[in-house]
């Protein structure tokens, strides 16, 4: 079975709102690693301004640690970042693709509709993430069923099944990322929440910043609405995780 190790690989601080984090996942077996998103990078790191620009560093409270990279958290874990050949992408925002120039040789996989919503250059996209020109695999056609949710199979070749969920309306291509784990499944709902209290709270007080960041809000609406029917029914047989609530992830990387 594949390891799911956690990895806190970015924070975000603006006054007046909680800690934000950005929650990785690093898929570890004999087969590789696999990162689902990448977080803050280290170029970000080396020329922050250069790379995001300081409007939107003042404005999402970008928080630029060597630390809290992706590389550095991988090489903390006593594994290689060489051996990450593929990349999961939920969506495109910039908190989640900082880190793909760190694998330049990597694969990434991400649905067709958020590739084609990055080939428009939409300005929530920062298009200095992409200049090392990443290896491109888009996932285009829903082939399974997943707890009454359309699913895309992932060829990672992991032990475990991989599948990316389409949960769009946070952006037009945004996925969730469900893991076995024998009898069990975790589902990484990338930005489709931003706290966990959303999955069983509605009209949660975040709730109008998720409305003002969502490309498509009534496709956002319902992509929650099916979290929240997942999380109602199946408990018993799926873990969740968010990209951005500190609380969900493990103690050792709250620090």
């Amino acid at each position: 079975m594949t390891k799911i190790h956690h990895i806190n690989c970015g924070t975000l601080l603006v006054s007046g709102y909680p800690t934000v984090v950005c929650h990785c996942l690093l898929l570890e077996d004999e087969q590789g690693l696999t990162l689902i998103d990448t977080g803050i990078g280290l170029l970000d790191v080396q020329d922050p301004a250069g790379r995001l620009g300081q409007d939107l560093i003042d404005l999402a409270g970008f928080q630029f640690n060597e630390v809290d990279t992706a590389v550095r958290k991988i090489e903390k874990l006593g594994l290689s970042p060489d051996r990450v050949d593929h990349i999961v992408l939920t969506h495109c925002d910039p908190d989640h693709t900082g880190g793909l120039a760190d694998f330049p040789n990597a694969t990434i996989h991400l649905a067709k509709e958020e590739l084609d919503q990055l080939n428009n250059e939409l300005p929530r996209y920062v298009s200095s993430h992409f200049e090392h020109r990443p290896k491109w695999a888009f996932c285009e056609h829903n082939d399974r069923e997943w707890f009454g949710l359309k699913a895309r199979s992932l060829p990672l070749e992991h032990s475990s099944e991989v599948l990316l969920i389409p949960l769009f309306g946070h952006t037009l291509g945004h996925c969730g990322v469900a893991i076995q784990q024998g009898d069990r499944w975790l589902l990484h709902a990338g930005d489709a929440y931003y706290l966990r209290p959303e999955l069983s709270e509605e009209n949660h007080p975040v709730d109008a910043f998720a409305a003002q960041r969502a490309e498509d809000d009534q496709m956002r609406r319902k992509s929650l609405s099916e979290l929240r029917r997942l999380f109602r029914d199946h408990h018993d047989q799926i873990d969740f995780v968010g990209y951005h609530d500190i609380n969900e992830l493990p103690s050792e990387q709250r620090d």
